[in-house]
């Protein structure tokens, strides 16, 4: 499965859950994860979309370092099946 299409297959999920996915981009800022997920009730996570095995190259690994220690939650995702517990977690914040 290629990347584009559990990028896909997330937007559709936090949609359905009430939520938007906006694709985050930061010109001068590079590293930060792809998508931003907002859910009802002011949830908010940023989700990193990899292909299935592959790992974030190390700036990314080093935002995503950063993200957790400001308190955001941060996920890695290479799996379709892993979306569902990604959207529970940032859900029950």
């Amino acid at each position: 499965m290629r990347e584009k299409s559990i990028e896909q297959k997330l937007v559709k999920a936090v949609k359905a859950a009430g939520g938007v996915c906006p694709k985050l981009v930061c010109p001068g800022f590079d590293g930060m994860p792809d998508r931003m997920v907002l859910l009802p009730h002011g949830r908010l996570g940023f989700v990193e979309v990899k292909a299935p095995g592959k790992k974030p190259r190390p700036l990314q690994t080093a935002r995503h370092e950063m993200l957790t220690r400001l308190g955001f939650k941060m996920y890695v995702l290479d799996a379709p099946e892993q979306i569902g517990g990604i959207l529970n977690d940032i859900g029950q914040m």
